[in-house]
């Protein structure tokens, strides 16, 4: 059929209805369609809970820690020079494993003897750095977990003595020969045996 200049549309739809071509633009190629942004959907709870064998270990050597030093001040009397009288402390091996009562303001070998204030706040330092870094340093992993568990448990306790007596209370003495080991205590053990086993998991984990 010929075409006579009009439109040809349905009866029930009129010209009017049709709005320009212009105003429906397509959407260019080079702009992707936006998304919603991509939210995390683990509660604080939930990311709480993923290192709670590391929580629920520095929290026992923590308990550990504090009732042992308890005791030892509740039973055996202070001996600052390690005298090892009838009385002033509990024999446990003769000549090699004894339980006695001293007091140290510094750190292991009496190293910045007087500085709980400087030693309290390394403490906290360190701890605050291992929450911070945490995934720096692998707190994910389980054996990961339970090296820093010992060591965070062993800081807060040691902390915790510095903080509410200002100074560290140490009872384990072990004697090899002539040479007296350092007076040390749960919280210290703690803290060396979780620094080697994350050495140990570090080398072997890069080996």
């Amino acid at each position: 059929m010929p075409d006579d200049g009009q439109s040809h549309l349905p009866p029930h739809v009129a010209p009017s209805d049709i709005g320009p071509a212009a105003s429906v633009a397509p959407q260019s190629a080079s702009q992707p369609p936006t998304s919603a942004p991509v939210t995390n959907p683990r509660s604080p709870l939930a990311r709480l809970l993923a290192y709670r064998l590391l929580l629920l270990l520095a929290a026992a050597v923590l308990a550990l820690d504090q009732a042992t030093k308890f005791w030892i001040a509740a039973h055996i009397p202070f001996d600052p020079s390690h005298s090892h009288d009838v009385g002033q402390d509990i024999t446990v091996i003769s000549g090699f494993f004894y339980l006695i009562h001293v007091v140290n303001t510094g750190a292991a070998w009496s190293m910045f003897a007087g500085q709980s204030v400087l030693l309290a706040t390394l403490a906290l330092a360190t701890l605050a750095a291992i929450a911070w870094w945490r995934h720096s340093l692998g707190l994910r992993d389980r054996v990961t977990q339970f090296a820093f568990g010992l060591l965070c448990g062993g800081i807060a306790g040691n902390l915790l003595d510095r903080l509410a007596r200002g100074h560290v209370t140490d009872f384990l003495d072990l004697h090899f020969g002539i040479y007296v080991y350092p007076t040390f205590n749960v919280a210290d053990s703690g803290i060396c045996v979780g620094v080697i086993l994350y050495i140990v998991r570090s080398l072997r984990a890069t080996g």
